[in-house]
């Protein structure tokens, strides 16, 4: 009989973060980070044994529960009235807001919405290895692979390069300048949007999914690419959420992962090449970084360049705004040309019209 003291329910984030380390998405973790760990990432920006590792992934308790928690062998963790794994608990540690804020984000602003909702956890937390008990929680869709999945895909394709394509909006004009020019140098393209959390009035799962099922099949060489969702929540942590995401999709099998401006970024919290310096401070990585830059339209050249093809003023550039689709599409217009393709506004604004195209 299991004793109640012993069971946590946990939330959606930390039921990803379960399947993910399961999985191996977030190899070389085995379970929820320990205080030492913990240090050494948000210090360091690698675990204890020296491996990079960015982002703390942790799991937080109330404080009335961590007695009960410290006395414990294992607790069983449980979503959706289900056992989903068991933690062998090694130490409970409370996370320091005031000093480790700034460090991760590199912001304490409550306006930034990963600030926002990482204070918003309880600040106790409690490390140890999982072992897991079952995912099926909810229908896995056909788009949604896992490592040992994408790995044996890419062996069968007969791909050696393959670059990882990180996401969290439709597919737009400059998003595809820069999947095109990396398909040029090497075997294989895995485009991987992010499908977990996000703020409100992000794109929603839905418009990011069928937008890019749309441009696979009608304007990319079939052979050539992969699509499969991350299913983990959006930090907003632009330079550490970059190496995060390069990481994660090392451990997918790519080689080549791309890295362009204000990677993982929100508003103005970062300098749009930001993440492109914290990338070249790593050499263990495991993985190559294509640091490109920033892409958009220049009305001269009549096509899509970077400041790095493109000798003109920005009086002459069209800046392909997120900010700005995002209010087309809820205006029910159809984007320039120069910014979007007919057929994904067409997904898009079919989408706003039925309620479904942004994050409540």
């Amino acid at each position: 009989m299991i004793d109640v003291e012993q069971v946590l329910d946990i939330n959606q984030d930390a039921y990803l973060d379960i399947c993910n380390i399961a999985s191996g998405v977030f190899y070389p973790l085995k379970g929820f980070l320990d205080g030492n760990d913990y240090r050494h990432v948000v210090d360091n920006m690698h675990l204890s044994s020296g491996e990079p590792w960015t982002i703390p992934i942790t799991l937080d308790i109330n404080e009335t529960r961590i007695d009960e928690v410290l006395k414990s062998d294992k607790i069983i963790l449980k979503f959706r009235n289900k056992i989903i794994a068991f933690m062998f608990p090694s130490d409970v540690f409370k996370v320091h807001y005031d000093k480790d804020i700034v460090k991760v984000f590199g912001t304490e602003d409550i306006s930034h919405p990963g600030v926002k909702r990482e204070i918003s956890r309880s600040p106790f937390r409690v490390g140890g290895e999982i072992q897991f008990v079952e995912e099926g929680v909810g229908k896995r869709e056909n788009y949604e692979l896992k490592p040992e999945e994408t790995k044996a895909l890419f062996r069968e394709k007969g791909w050696k390069t393959i670059v990882g394509f990180q996401t969290r909006n439709p597919i737009h004009r400059a998003h595809e300048y820069l999947q095109r020019v990396a398909l040029e140098t090497v075997d294989g393209l895995f485009i991987q949007p992010l499908l977990g959390w996000k703020k409100k009035g992000d794109f929603s799962p839905q418009a990011v999914v069928q937008s890019y099922q749309r441009m696979v099949n009608e304007f990319y060489p079939k052979e050539r690419v992969v699509f499969g969702s991350l299913n983990t929540s959006m930090r907003y942590a632009g330079p550490r959420e970059a190496v995060f995401h390069a990481l994660i999709r090392r451990n997918y099998g790519c080689t080549h992962f791309i890295v362009g401006r204000d990677h993982a970024g929100v508003g103005s919290f970062y300098d749009k090449y930001a993440a492109h310096k914290l990338c070249k401070e790593f050499n263990d990585l495991g993985i190559t970084i294509l640091r490109l830059h920033g892409p958009y339209y220049c009305n001269k050249c009549m096509s899509i360049v970077t400041e790095k093809t493109c000798a003109h003023t920005e009086a002459d550039i069209t800046q392909i705004s997120g900010t700005e689709i995002r209010s087309m599409i809820s205006q029910e217009k159809f984007l320039p040309k120069e910014y979007m393709r007919e057929e994904i506004s067409e997904v898009l604004i079919s989408l706003y019209k039925k309620g479904e195209a942004f994050c409540e």
